[in-house]
């Protein structure tokens, strides 16, 4: 161990905190490694005893953004942000004006809820399917839809771990830690005021990077239903009352037989639209109301309306989107050992080997026109449709398919979309336990994660994935510096000297140096460590003066989530760089505005919401 006089010792922790600094701001070294060495130098050099240095693994803190986490990614895997995302798609294609208040609204309400980084990973392609759509720049949108998903952190308590921090340090100097909603109220202001900035003045000022572009090489099911030349059309029916198919199974119907109908899926107006029956069954019963998935010859359209009374339906976006989920198709090749080969496709019984049905046999680049008899040969490509679980099934039927091509929609599927009522119920639980103070937080999340692998939002191993240890890592590692500013005097040091500075001017000069400090260091370093760094500071300094510590604890927490000026500071904005072809100043250009907003915003609402 270094053998350091103790008096030194808070120089010491200086000089820790300023080699962290710089190696966090050359972005050379891993942030999780330079938290690590941290711990380690506080260790060694006996400013702190081995437990305390690693108390910060145990903090509650760390453990709610762990578990905040996994929350997120139940409303991935859930569905809940991608359908956020298509929605915004359908209803904003008339206006550019409406399209760019959409995606902000929608990227910081989720992100208040969920990892920010995670809405903003999840929105990227949606942002650049959406722009190549409607013939918009993807650099004009990216960057303030994740604008507002750095605004989200100034909205809620679980929007970012700076936030549980701040509040972890109030209540651990005795004070009342901050509620769910406490800060909202200016919060919502901040997002108002970027909201107006991009759509009057930000847009001028945001790089026209070209149009976007497909960067995908995969072709959609329609391109693959084409290609196959399949005489059918893809449309929805619904079993009229006076229909003759009502308590008939699907093999009494003769629908194949004497229209040629095949049904994809269905679902039963009685069980609702969440429980589709993909790969149905022959002996399901048809009952009044149904709503068949079919494929059709077009020229029997109108007569299974007249003989049958199949009735053309159009379902709602979310029906919709439940069956993009669910239902899918894939082009395989027959491997040259495959058991299938000599047999017909009727032989084959595909239907019920695998849960899927053939739609198209190409042989030799041609397709053919009657493959439900022809014998298949090897390298036969078959296109087969059906749910994409059995899909997946298909691909580990590795002796007897090779997969040609897979649709882009693959890429799109929602693993858990039907738990997506669950998920929006877990999470309401999580927001209202914290709103009325049923439970300590961390409580409320832990029961929310339990609760979440319990009704299969997602699994035990999908939670562990969902963590990013890298960060939690980080913010353990960081917390130790603030007890050791507090028990070397650092502190105190830093508290006199702002107190000296500032003179015998009021706290609001106070807040002014707070706030600089902050964002300073949360532009160049990281929105968790200037919080780590500065709420200790910024309560000592409020005891000091004898006033309240909650406007200058505000005034921390906003400028930690002000990280606009530079494309390192967040990964919420680093995500966007590469898709977007943004350039260093641009974000200097944009985000200075923005960065004198939310400072003019502390300075006249902070001590209005929270007086001194």
């Amino acid at each position: 161990m270094l053998s350091i006089p103790h008096a030194w010792h808070a120089h010491y922790v200086f000089l820790v905190i300023g080699l962290a600094a710089l190696l966090m701001a050359s972005n050379r070294v891993r942030y999780d490694m330079i938290a690590i060495t941290v711990v380690l130098a506080l260790m060694l050099g006996g400013v702190l005893s081995v437990s305390e240095s690693l108390a910060g693994f145990g903090n509650p803190v760390v453990v709610l953004i762990g578990a905040l986490l996994i929350v997120g990614e139940m409303l991935d895997r859930t569905g809940v942000a991608r359908f956020v995302g298509d929605w915004i798609g359908r209803h904003s294609h008339s206006s550019t004006n409406k399209l760019l208040v959409m995606l902000m609204l929608a990227s910081a309400i989720l992100s208040a809820v969920m990892s920010s980084t995670a809405v903003v990973a999840i929105f990227i392609p949606i942002v650049m399917r959406i722009a190549k759509q409607t013939g918009n720049c993807a650099s004009q949108l990216l960057l303030p839809m994740s604008y507002a998903a750095l605004v989200s952190g100034m909205l809620t308590l679980i929007a970012t771990p700076p936030n549980l921090v701040i509040s972890g340090e109030l209540a651990a100097q005795g004070y009342e830690p901050l509620r769910f909603f406490t800060f909202t109220a200016p919060g919502l202001v901040v997002l108002g005021g970027l909201i107006l900035y991009m759509l009057f003045v930000g847009r001028k000022w945001l790089p026209n990077n070209g149009k976007a572009e497909h960067h995908s090489a995969q072709r959609s099911i329609k391109a693959l239903w084409d290609d196959y030349r399949v005489n059918r059309e893809l449309v929805y029916l619904r079993i009229d009352e006076a229909s003759l198919l009502h308590g008939k199974t699907i093999a009494q119907s003769g629908l194949y037989n004497h229209y040629g109908l095949r049904i994809l899926d269905l679902s039963q107006r009685v069980r609702g639209w969440r429980e589709l029956k993909a790969g149905v069954s022959p002996d399901i019963v048809l009952h009044t109301g149904d709503v068949l998935h079919v494929a059709i010859p077009p020229e029997q359209l109108e007569r299974v309306e007249q003989e049958v009374s199949l009735m053309p339906f159009h379902p709602s976006q979310l029906e919709t989107q439940y069956r993009s989920w669910e239902f899918g198709a894939e082009s395989v090749l027959i491997h040259p050992e495959s058991k299938l080969i000599g047999k017909s496709v009727r032989e084959a019984k595909f239907r019920d080997h695998y849960g899927l049905d053939v739609f198209g046999v190409r042989r030799n680049r041609q397709s053919l026109d009657d493959y439900q008899n022809q014998n298949l040969q090897a390298s036969d490509c078959l296109l087969v449709t059906g749910p994409w679980a059995k899909i997946l099934q298909l691909q580990q039927q590795n002796h007897d398919f090779v997969v040609l091509e897979t649709p882009a929609e693959a890429a799109d599927v929602v693993p858990a979309f039907r738990r997506m009522p669950v998920a929006l119920a877990i999470t309401t639980f999580m927001v209202l336990s914290s709103v009325f103070n049923w439970m300590p937080l961390v409580a409320a999340v832990l029961i929310s994660v339990i609760a979440a692998v319990i009704t299969r939002c997602l699994t035990a191993a999908d939670a562990y994935r969902a963590i990013h240890w890298q960060s939690l890592v980080l913010l353990a590692g960081m917390l130790p510096l603030a007890d050791a500013l507090q028990k070397t005097g650092g502190t105190d040091i830093i508290v006199g000297g702002m107190i000296g500075s500032a003179g015998d001017a009021s706290p609001q000069t106070l807040l002014v140096l707070l706030f600089g400090i902050t964002a300073l260091l949360t532009n160049i370093l990281s929105n968790t460590a200037s919080a780590v760094l500065m709420a200790p500071i910024a309560i000592s300094v409020a005891h000091q003066l004898g006033v309240s510590p909650y406007p200058l604890a505000m005034t921390v927490l906003f400028a930690a989530s002000a990280a606009f000026m530079t494309p390192i500071a967040s990964p919420i904005i680093t995500l966007i760089v590469e898709p977007g072809k943004y350039r260093f100043m641009d974000f200097i250009k944009l985000g200075s505005p923005m960065l004198i907003w939310v400072f003019a915003c502390c300075y006249f609402m902070i001590p209005y919401f929270f007086p001194w």
